[in-house]
């Protein structure tokens, strides 16, 4: 690759874009009053030190990494409860402005380490100056619980090179159904975690 800054441009551009349209659909269910299925966004792009280690470690060709490496544009969903990640994927689907092209249920089919997440890879367009341009990227829907996990087991990831010692491996694990244990008991109240919700945003809404 001779020029990686000009290459990933148009990802950036992406991510970008996605963060917003993403954070206005969070913005209209609550401007509607409705409960959001969206809590927040994240997004970002592939460093280039991290695509030349997944081009080794899975013997991706350069001339393949823009169909065979679906992650160098990544968006991340966070959501409250495990239902509303459903309700993002439905509306994920709705959308003309980006087609869903695979997707992995992580979440009801863990990962053998516990991982959980639901994975949608969507094909979306950017317009650059010479035209229209379609690039594949990696959407995760997970709940805020999930999201804790994987970003610890992300960390100890590094330090083990995905080789965890076995009670390392056993702790991941037990903690991981802890984590899904309390979105079940959260998506148990969940009519009143929001009725409490709407009253705190009244309240807010009065005091300003």
């Amino acid at each position: 690759m001779d020029d990686w800054v000009k290459f990933l441009s148009p990802y950036h551009e992406a991510v970008d874009e996605l963060k917003v349209k993403f954070r206005s659909l969070r913005q209209s269910f609550l401007t509607n009053n409705e409960h959001s299925p969206i809590e927040f966004v994240t997004g970002r792009v592939k460093t280039v030190e991290s695509i030349k280690e997944k081009m080794r470690r899975r013997y991706i060709d350069e001339s393949v990494i823009e169909t065979d490496m679906q992650d160098i544009a990544g968006i991340r969903i966070m959501c409250q409860f495990v239902d509303d990640i459903y309700t993002v994927v439905d509306l994920i689907h709705q959308r003309s402005d980006m087609e869903v092209i695979e997707e992995r249920d992580y979440v009801q089919n863990a990962k053998p380490s516990g991982y959980r997440s639901y994975h949608m890879v969507i094909s979306y367009p950017v317009f650059l100056p010479t035209g229209k341009k379609d690039l594949i990227a990696e959407i995760q829907i997970r709940t805020l619980a999930m999201n804790f996990w994987a970003t610890v087991e992300h960390s100890l990831n590094y330090k083990y090179q995905g080789k965890y010692p076995d009670d390392v491996s056993k702790r991941l694990k037990s903690t991981a159904e802890a984590a899904y244990q309390l979105d079940e008991e959260m998506s148990s109240i969940k009519d009143e975690v929001q009725s409490a919700q709407k009253i705190f945003s009244k309240s807010k809404g009065k005091e300003s």
